[in-house]
């Protein structure tokens, strides 16, 4: 392999690969996080949306598939956040990832014990926030990924982060990489590796349904929608017929939804009415959501679930950077990341030989 494709976060991290697996609520499993780790790339479980008994039984799951590193996605205003994290520690987990940015105790307790601290972030201001509050490294998300996500696309917003903070810290770029190709291009731009969610998602190796799945190889790329209907946040989904009837819901309509699917989202967790009100107030305070918005959120988990687990896209909400239009295929994970890793060597092979007959003629 070209010798570009060894950097400073797989170093820092352990793996072969400069490659990611998101943690997708849902779906990033251990099959799924296995299946990447073994393949050379760090895979990162969803502990956001498993109890904590969940996560638990899932890392020792992973740890029992692989002896490769890997990461736990978590939430910082959870309130047994804290419980979690001593989790990871006690298991040897070599990757915390943030999805919104940590406190600065939490980032100490895990560094202390030498765990990698990854938050993602969206905006330049955030990534030096984090810098500062001692982070090892970050994945910044642009306006193309699925999920929650900015307005800026991954284009400008890498190397304006670049710019801002790489020389500090190694940096993650997601939001629209499906390729080996994509991966030449994040590294040039400063990079230390991708980060992929909808690509892993769409592998033989995810659990998600096989009928959500034909869903996704159906779209196109104009059929995804940047929307803050699905829980009061910028949120990136496919375009369905029960998204544009939440966009066309009134305030009303959204909220009696979300209560009703707060409701079932605490009797599938074992979440109780009171620590879902702590974690309501903490999401309040930190994000400073209002509180239509912070009911909103709670429709998330089982919009995702309705469409991930129980495999009904006419019931859910599916996340998808706009990539999904440039998929066509289920590769295994392994046969996915040989496929970018032979791609981007064979891309960088060529350029170099291409400068070197530009010097030659100069």
């Amino acid at each position: 392999m070209h010798p570009a494709l060894s950097t400073a976060f797989t170093e820092l991290v352990g793996v072969r690969y400069p490659i990611v697996q998101t943690g997708m609520g849902w779906v990033a499993g251990p099959r799924l996080v296995s299946a990447t780790t073994n393949a050379g790339g760090l895979g990162i479980l969803a502990g956001a949306t498993m109890t904590y008994a969940e996560l638990r039984d899932a890392i020792i799951e992973v740890k029992a598939r692989t002896i490769a590193p890997f990461g736990v996605n978590l939430r910082a205003d959870a309130p047994d956040a804290s419980k979690r994290i001593d989790l990871l520690i006690e298991h040897g987990v070599r990757v915390g990832s943030f999805a919104l940015a940590p406190r600065a105790d939490l980032i100490a307790r895990l560094k202390a014990a030498g765990v990698v601290v990854m938050p993602s972030i969206g905006r330049k201001r955030h990534a030096e926030k984090v810098v500062e509050m001692g982070a090892d490294a970050i994945l910044i998300q642009g306006g193309e990924g699925g999920g929650h996500t900015g307005d800026v696309p991954t284009s400008l917003l890498l190397p304006q982060v670049v710019d801002a903070v790489g020389d500090q810290i190694p940096i993650v770029a997601a939001g629209g990489y499906f390729d080996g190709r994509g991966l030449v291009s994040a590294l040039a731009y400063g990079a230390a590796g991708i980060a992929m969610g909808t690509r892993f998602l769409l592998t033989d190796d995810s659990t998600v349904p096989d009928t959500v799945k034909a869903f996704y190889l159906e779209r196109s790329l104009a059929e995804t929608v940047r929307t803050t209907k699905v829980d009061g946040v910028p949120h990136r989904v496919l375009r369905t017929a029960l998204v544009a009837e939440l966009e066309a819901a009134g305030q009303l309509r959204a909220m009696i939804a979300a209560l009703r699917n707060a409701a079932r989202f605490r009797r599938i967790s074992g979440t109780s009415w009171s620590a879902m009100a702590r974690e309501g107030l903490a999401m309040k305070r930190s994000h400073e959501l209002t509180w239509s918005q912070v009911l909103m959120a709670a429709n998330t988990p089982m919009l995702l679930r309705a469409a991930m687990v129980q495999g009904r896209p006419d019931l859910g909400v599916m996340s998808s950077g706009q990539v999904v239009g440039l998929i066509d295929d289920l590769p295994t994970v392994s046969e996915l990341i040989n496929r970018i890793m032979l791609q981007a060597d064979d891309v960088l092979k060529r350029l170099s030989g291409a400068s070197g007959a530009v010097s030659a003629v100069v």
